[in-house]
């Protein structure tokens, strides 16, 4: 526009100049709403600089002809092929030189100015510019909407990676996997927190940015030694993927090292570690593998029940009966005999009682007359061994849904191994308490107390510490805790003594209270 308004002249009253260009580029490229502004502004400014009825000639062909060819193309004219863009832009050029010609003509019919050689010259010179000014407009226009659509499809691509971008660190930073990222120099550029939460021991109290930008070695002491270590630097060294599985501090680790490439060129970029704690995952294997037991002692107590308890009723019989008829010397012989087949009995009633998962009566009852009722037994066990029982009950204790027989079962159990694992003089508590969430009964001695390594296996069928164990009560004591919706802990400290904690869900029951009172 600049360049149109410093090259106006004018020639004896005839005014010549560019202008039009900027009416005929800015409305094909600017769609129709721009074409009607312009054409505003066109029709204000011609009217202020009115000089003679030429001008009307300029205005009227302008919007007879040039405004409504505009308006054909102007709605597609950047998709158009850049050959038919010129060939509009020139045929344009040309029908406004016609219009300013028949113009022109008007001017020297009015005017009569005696124009000269020269006159008409610099007329037609100046005129025949816009077959110069026009291209070079429409070249200039051309480049700037390249650029415009260039920096617009960056814009997007840009937009575009961020979110990825987004995308991925949202992802690694809520993923329950540690992820270490290296550049091929070894330096550490993004490590989100779970890594940070398991490589606490290595690295300290260092924050993620203490990390970013560090080598990687700060992360061990000897490439040989660790793991991370040396999986990144086998990574680094072109191993595409590396596993290891790790066990440090009681923690099983899954360590992935990932040789990171560039798709183009296959030039080495970084490494990867992915690191998964597969603790838990053992953990639960580990208990599938107690439930994979657990059916199977059914499956044996089922099929063996039958089988030996008849037979061993008949010798118990006839063994009885022997004793009565021998003489005196020989029945303390049989009774020992009675008393293992008792005790043989006693194991396949246990085996029974943890493979049945069956559906048991509870009643609404206090957990204190259970413990009451079954008192005396205690007192005697613990008099017939010479220690003593305490009694720590709290007050208020409500009433809970309970099955009577299995938690006098269950009493008698962890309280006769407590009293077993203690020596003369030893000092058995009973003790109860009331939470918000849960009411819990403690069974504590202090006894010598079970080493860390056994402590996770004491509830796993078979499994015992003692010389004459079966290894089946701790797992019945699980069942019946199982089948009652609670929860069954030990704690132990070697020379100090155990503490099993038996805790009883009250949410729990007090929705089963409810499920048995909308069946009535």
């Amino acid at each position: 526009m600049l360049l149109a308004v410093a090259a106006s002249i004018e020639v004896k009253g005839f005014g010549l100049d560019y202008l039009y260009g900027q009416l005929i580029l800015g409305s094909l490229y600017g769609g129709s709403w721009v074409t009607l502004a312009l054409t505003v502004v066109y029709l204000a400014a011609e009217q202020l600089m009115m000089e003679g009825s030429w001008d009307w000639i300029e205005i009227t062909g302008t919007l007879l002809f040039i405004v409504p060819i505009i308006s054909l193309y102007n709605q597609g004219f950047v998709q158009l092929k850049r050959s038919t863009k010129y060939a509009v832009v020139l045929g344009l050029a040309g029908l406004l030189l016609l219009i300013r010609f028949c113009a022109f003509v008007n001017y020297t019919d009015v005017s009569h100015p005696g124009l000269s050689a020269s006159d008409y010259g610099w007329m037609i010179g100046h005129q025949l510019g816009y077959f110069l000014i026009m291209p070079l407009g429409l070249a200039s226009s051309e480049h700037f909407v390249r650029r415009q659509n260039v920096n617009r499809r960056m814009r997007q691509l840009s937009d575009s990676f961020r979110i990825e971008v987004q995308k991925l660190q949202q992802f690694i930073e809520e993923t329950p996997l540690g992820v270490i990222f290296v550049d091929a120099a070894g330096t550490i550029t993004h490590i989100n927190e779970m890594a940070i939460h398991l490589l606490r021991d290595k690295v300290g109290a260092k924050q993620r940015h203490e990390l970013i930008g560090q080598p990687f070695t700060i992360m061990y002491d000897h490439i040989e030694k660790d793991a991370l270590g040396r999986l990144l630097y086998q990574a680094l060294h072109g191993h595409r993927v590396t596993t290891e599985y790790v066990q440090e501090l009681g923690k099983i680790y899954v360590n992935t090292g990932v040789c990171v490439r560039d798709v183009q060129t296959g030039d080495i970029i970084g490494a990867a570690i992915i690191a998964h704690d597969m603790t838990e995952l053992s953990r639960l294997r580990d208990e599938i593998g107690r439930m994979e037991r657990l059916s199977l002692v059914g499956q044996m107590a089922a099929s063996i029940t039958h089988e030996i308890r008849n037979p061993m009723a008949v010798i118990r019989g006839f063994v009885q009966l022997m004793r009565e008829r021998s003489p005196d010397h020989q029945k303390e012989y049989y009774r020992i005999v009675m008393d293992e087949l008792d005790r043989a009995n006693s194991i396949i009633s246990d085996f029974l009682s943890l493979a049945q998962n069956r559906v048991i009566e509870k009643d609404s009852q206090s957990l204190h007359d259970i413990i009451n009722e079954i008192l005396p037994l205690l007192w005697a066990d613990a008099n017939m061994r010479g220690q003593s029982l305490e009694l720590k009950l709290a007050d208020g204790i409500p009433k809970l849904l309970l099955n009577e027989k299995e938690m006098k079962q269950l009493i008698l159990n962890l309280a006769r191994n407590g009293m077993e694992a203690m020596d003369q003089h030893g000092v058995l508590v009973l003790e109860t308490h009331t939470h918000e969430d849960y009411v819990e009964l403690r069974v504590i001695d202090n006894g010598s107390g079970i080493p860390q390594e056994k402590l996770e296996r004491m509830f796993e069928p078979f499994y015992t510490t003692k010389s004459h164990g079966t290894g089946l009560g701790l797992p019945l004591c699980l069942s019946i805790m199982e089948r009652h919706g609670g929860a069954i802990q030990v704690e132990s400290k070697e020379g100090v003594g155990t503490t099993f904690f038996v805790r009883f869900d009250r949410s729990r029951n007090a929705y089963e209270a409810a499920a048995a009172l909308s069946r009535l």
